[in-house]
Formats: C-alpha cells, structure tokens, sequence
C-alpha cells in the first residue's frame, strides 16, 4: 500500500461522488498527514497535486475549488467543487513561504499538527502538548494573510487552543468529536469546541470506524455519530456544527490497520472505553452515502429545514466567507 501511495496515481470515486448529492467537499489530497520517516515529504505533496489536478482538468464533473464563488458555481452547474486540503502541516518544515507555494498550488486548507508533533505544534497523541511554537504563531499568521483555512481536528488541546487565540480568522475542527461523549485524545474537550465556537469556527462531527463512538451506543453507527452531534450543538448551538466524516470508497477500517502505526490511530482509538468492533460504521460507510443519511436521519427527528442546511453545509459556507 505504501509504495501504491508514492506512486501518486491513486484512484478517484467520480462514479459515487456523482450520486453523493454534494456540491463540494474537502479532500486531504496530498497525504500530508504522514509525518514519519515514510512519510510524504514536500517534493512528494507536490508531485502528487499535480498529479490528482491534472487528473480533474481532465473530465468535467469535478474541479478544484479555490474560492466561495467556486462552491456556488459547483450548486449552480449541478458538478462537484473539490477543495484541496492538507491534514498536517509538517512538510513545509520551517519555511513559512511554502504556506504561499501551496496556496498558489491550490490548496486551501491545512491542519496544523497530524497527531505527531512538528515545527508548529503539538499533535494530540504527544504526552505533553508544548502548545503553538513561535514558528507556529508565524504560520497562523500568514495562513490568516492568506486566506487558508486552519484546522485543528489532529492537534493537541493546549496547541488547538493557542492556535484559536493566534488566529485572527474563525478556525475550523473538521473532522472530530465530543470528549465529554467518548473519552479519547481523538475527541476534543468542550473548552476547545467552545472555543472553535467563538473564533466563528465550526467542528464537522467525524464519522470513521471507532471514533466517534458513545457510552449510550457502543456499536459505532450513525447513531453514536449523532450523539456527538447533539451535544455539540446543545454545547455551542447549532450555527457552529457540520458533519466531516472523514470517509472514504474503500476499506476504511483495513487501511486504518495497515498505517495504524504511522497514524497514531491504536493508541489513541485503543486509549478509551471498551467499544464492540466493526467492520464499517452503519449509515455512513462512504462519501457517497454519507450526507444522504444524515439529512434522512435529521428530517426523521425532526429538525426544521434551515437548521438541515446549515448544518449540512451553511454553517461552512458562512465560516469561509470569513476565512477564504
């Protein structure tokens, strides 16, 4: 697997994504979240959105989305808007003008820390959070010039809250959960959701296999996912909660398996309440399924339709206008 990766010419799911009734979505294209010796370094990124961009200017559903007018564009045409993103923010190393290269490149979201800690932060497995580096209040700051959206969903705690305080934008969680509802370093506590709140963020509620599992529900389904969601909108209104469920067309739980060391998962997944296993998380097992379910799921419950769309994408929409 790791040496397909490197290759740089992995598959993309147009077919699905056309029946997945989204306008955009937020792909961490490059696989900047590995940060170990193996690890996609920066010439690799590169050579890698090169490759997926080129891909896309090449059949005409899906393009790459740069900017709020793209994301309305992609609704208009009835395509698909893909907005590039990076998990961490290890490979542009200490250079704070590579955030420039990337952003001219296409990118327009990047996470600070993937997990392990690097020259920014601290990521959320480390024992002990040193919080934002000096280089790391750099970053911020030229991330906010730039018009590049921060997220801190694999950051530790005191490095997530730093990075709110630095940053003169809302910053974004995309992809997590409720620690208060499932105790693991992989969940964020409530004063980092209510913080990602009053910056005008949003925490996307993150739906991969043992994540965002609940001590009510301990099969992770839709319905632990939904747990979290409750409680993050009965946390900090729902104006400020989405859904990122960090899924993929595949084997998710096999590929957690195989990069379970580089990633960090075990340990942090491993570190929590004892949950029954599966193989896919029932509901939203894929990009494809995912938000068709959770719009059933909020309509069965009874949710009015301006909170379904804000939550489904307008409480994005609206932090980006802020951000991009």
């Amino acid at each position: 697997m790791l040496e397909w990766n490197r290759g740089a010419r992995l598959d993309y799911g147009y077919e699905g994504l056309s029946r997945s009734g989204l306008d955009a979505v937020f792909d961490n294209l490059g696989w900047g979240a590995c940060e170990s010796r193996n690890g996609w370094k920066w010439d690799d990124v590169v050579t890698d959105l090169g490759m997926r961009f080129c891909d896309f200017a090449h059949q005409d559903y899906v393009f790459r989305a740069e900017s709020v007018a793209d994301l309305r564009r992609a609704h208009a045409e009835g395509r698909l808007a893909v907005v590039a993103g990076l998990e961490g923010a290890a490979l542009i190393e200490n250079e704070v003008d590579r955030l420039d290269v990337l952003y001219g490149l296409g990118v327009r979201q990047i996470g600070v820390a993937y997990s392990d800690a690097n020259s920014l932060g601290s990521g959320l497995r480390e024992r002990g959070d040193g919080g934002l580096t000096a280089f790391g209040r750099r970053a911020v700051r030229r991330m906010n010039q730039l018009g590049m959206a921060i997220d801190v969903s694999h950051s530790g705690d005191r490095t997530a809250l730093e990075v709110i305080e630095a940053s003169e934008r809302p910053v974004l969680i995309t992809h997590a959960g409720a620690r208060q509802v499932w105790d693991t370093p992989r969940m964020k506590p409530d004063e980092v959701i209510r913080a990602c709140a009053e910056s005008g963020g949003v925490i996307g509620i993150e739906a991969a296999p043992y994540t965002t599992v609940s001590t009510s529900h301990r099969r992770h389904t839709i319905e632990s996912v939904m747990d979290h969601f409750r409680y993050c909108a009965d946390l900090v209104g729902i104006e400020h909660v989405a859904f990122g469920p960090d899924t993929f067309f595949g084997d998710h739980l096999d590929m957690h398996h195989v990069m379970s060391r580089k990633w960090g998962v075990e340990e942090t997944i491993r570190s929590g309440p004892e949950f029954e296993p599966v193989d896919a998380v029932a509901g939203l097992e894929n990009p494809g399924e995912c938000f068709r379910n959770i719009t059933r799921w909020l309509v069965k419950h009874g949710y009015p339709d301006h909170e379904i769309a804000a939550v489904i994408g307008g409480n994005v929409l609206r932090a980006l206008e802020k951000i991009w």
